[in-house]
């Protein structure tokens, strides 16, 4: 962390709003017209909407990760959380990975916290379920995945086989439905090289509370979507909800029973909780309420944006649809984080802030390889799309929607790559304890225990 005399704008929240905000700030503004300082507790940002295919193995964790120093190479990027701001004083308390926290003195103030898994007080959940809210989580579960594979095949006992076969996803949105898609599809790959698993004895579980699942794509879409994936023999269940997960045993509220070692939990976000400790104006579900500038209401020196923002949506306002908010989806959060750059170097040159208005254009999901929904919208025409042609769609759309050129090439390599080469199936499980292996080899050895007999016998004595 470096000190200076500038005015120094805080970006707090190093993803998608944070990045893009940061990069469009230091484009605009003059030489030495400001510090830009950008405090996250990664030292990345994850494009989120690839996570399915990661888990799927479609796509290599490294690519969908942007670093934020080679990025933003004339910002401070300091690895750390901010986890209070003095409103009055205008300094924020940051504590860095390891050391003591540390007060950061501001003049301008990006809030870009995202959103955090929205979870129950469900029993079990705590330590059975696996996130989709980071690329640690993609990779964790395509080797939890293919770990139960391997469990399957070796082992004699049904319980055990049985359990590690059944894959429980809660959450039919994009998060579940593309989740849920993606891991099957690998799985069926990789059951082509065990001699012992065909695709018929794993069962794979969608369960969510509403009545139907991609609402985001529309009902006729969302239908033709539960068909396609109840087709692949994918059990869905709406309308119900999980009552517990202890130990892995699944219960469902309606009435269904299950063993399962992998539970996905996808059931929708929450704005990041740490925003309640910020002394901020807050909406009635804990997005941080602002103006159609992107401003905090009742500040004229803090922006946010993104899924932690309650943005009022104006297009749909001027529309006639009354109390809309922009829903939390990467096409917002990129064309508001512009914005909201171009306000906050406004702001501090005492110019007029620009308020934020983009139409919908649609929303495009993969279920897989070759397998996908769309709709595009074209002024009041909705173009909708279905298998190959809108799994292309969703391709092209988020392949170029990636930040930065290196990115955005390593992806379509990939992609490129998967059309000549089979699908990697091997999984790697030991990442997550890289030291377990060496720690045996290393640890030092328990005394035999014929020694330690005479040494007792003497002690005792």
């Amino acid at each position: 962390m470096s000190t200076t005399e500038r005015p120094r704008i805080l970006v707090v929240g190093g993803g998608y709003v944070g990045l893009y905000a940061a990069k469009r700030i230091m484009k605009k503004m003059r030489y030495g017209e400001a510090t830009v300082t950008v405090v996250d507790p990664r030292s990345y940002m994850t494009y989120q909407p690839f996570l399915p295919e990661v888990a799927a193995g479609s796509i290599s964790p490294r690519h969908v990760v942007v670093p934020l120093r080679r990025v933003l190479p004339k910002a401070e990027v300091l690895t750390g959380r901010v986890t209070s701001i003095d409103q009055d004083r205008k300094v924020a308390v940051v504590t860095p990975l390891v050391g003591e926290a540390y007060e950061l003195p501001f003049d301008y103030l990006v809030i870009a916290l995202g959103a955090v898994s929205r979870t129950f007080p469900i029993p079990g959940l705590a330590e059975q379920g696996i996130g989709m809210k980071g690329v640690e989580e993609g990779i964790g579960l395509r080797n939890h995945v293919l770990e139960q594979l391997d469990k399957a095949e070796s082992t004699t006992d049904e319980n055990v086989r049985r359990k590690a076969l059944t894959f429980v996803f809660v959450g039919g949105g994009f998060a579940g439905a593309e989740t849920i898609g993606e891991v099957e599809d690998m799985a069926r790959d990789a059951a082509k090289y065990y001699t012992t698993i065909k695709r018929e004895d794993m069962r794979f579980i969608l369960v969510d509370a509403a009545d139907k699942i991609l609402p985001e794509v529309g009902p006729k879409l969302g239908t033709w979507g539960k068909e396609h994936l109840e087709s692949r023999g994918i059990e869905i269940y709406l309308n119900t909800s999980m009552d517990s997960c202890v130990d892995g045993h699944v219960v469902l509220k309606n009435g269904l029973e299950v063993d399962s070692d992998t539970l996905v939990w996808t059931a929708g976000v929450k704005p990041n909780p740490v925003l309640a400790r910020y002394g901020l104006p807050l909406g009635p579900r804990g997005h941080v309420d602002t103006a159609p500038t992107l401003q905090v209401q009742g500040t004229d020196y803090i922006w946010a944006a993104g899924d932690n923002a309650q943005v009022p949506d104006v297009a749909a306002r001027k529309a006639g649809v009354e109390n809309a908010w922009c829903p939390p989806n990467a096409q917002h959060a990129l064309r508001q984080a512009k914005v909201l750059g171009d306000n906050v170097i406004s702001g501090m040159r005492g110019f007029p802030q620009a308020e934020y208005s983009h139409s919908n254009k649609g929303a495009v999901a993969g279920l897989g390889l070759h397998k996908g929904v769309a709709m595009i919208v074209m002024g009041k025409t909705k173009i909708k799309l279905k298998g190959r042609l809108a799994w292309y769609m969703h391709r092209g759309y988020h392949g170029m929607a990636m930040p930065t050129w290196n990115r955005k090439i390593r992806v379509f390599a990939d992609w490129t790559l998967a059309m000549f080469l089979k699908r990697e199936v091997v999984s790697l499980g030991a990442l997550e304890t890289p030291r377990e292996e060496f720690y045996e080899a290393a640890k030092p050895a328990p005394a035999p225990a014929a020694a330690a007999a005479p040494a007792a016998k003497a002690k005792a004595s």
